[in-house]
């Protein structure tokens, strides 16, 4: 499963970095919850948590409904 959401993440990091962004991996839990860290300008931007739940957490969901949701972590 860590290897399919890491895939997803690869489709979605292209749109991160149109606008200085990144995204990392960190864990996925035993609870099905994916941790991920936000980085350059998505870290502390105001958006960031629409940016979070709107696109990262809505496309893994639609991908993988096992997936509870999508956390950023420092």
């Amino acid at each position: 499963m860590e290897q399919k959401i890491r895939e997803a993440l690869e489709q979605i990091r292209p749109v991160l970095q149109r606008d200085g962004g990144d995204i990392e991996f960190v864990e996925l839990t035993d609870d099905n919850v994916v941790k991920v860290r936000l980085q350059g300008h998505c870290a502390g931007c105001p958006g960031a948590i629409m940016t979070l739940k709107g696109i990262v957490e809505k496309i893994i969901k639609e991908s993988y409904p096992e997936i509870k949701g999508v956390e950023a972590v420092n």
